[in-house]
């Protein structure tokens, strides 16, 4: 999706957050999206971990009843 912006889109938009924002607000906003974005990075991290540890169970479980 953001491959077909191109930087005249991306000047347009930049353009547009300095006017509905202001200079002083649009750090606070850069930085506040940042932490947003690392906390649902983290999020989808961790339930990828939990998937694969439930997986990893689920065949130990499998293993187990197959060796009887």
């Amino acid at each position: 999706m953001l491959s077909s912006i191109g930087i005249p889109g991306l000047i347009l938009i930049i353009i547009l957050a300095l006017i509905i924002f202001g200079p002083k607000k649009l750090p606070e906003i850069g930085k506040a999206t940042g932490q947003a974005l690392k906390e649902f990075k983290q999020s989808t991290t961790e339930l990828m971990s939990d998937d694969s540890k439930s997986n990893d169970q689920k065949n130990e479980q499998q293993e187990k009843v197959s060796e009887k």
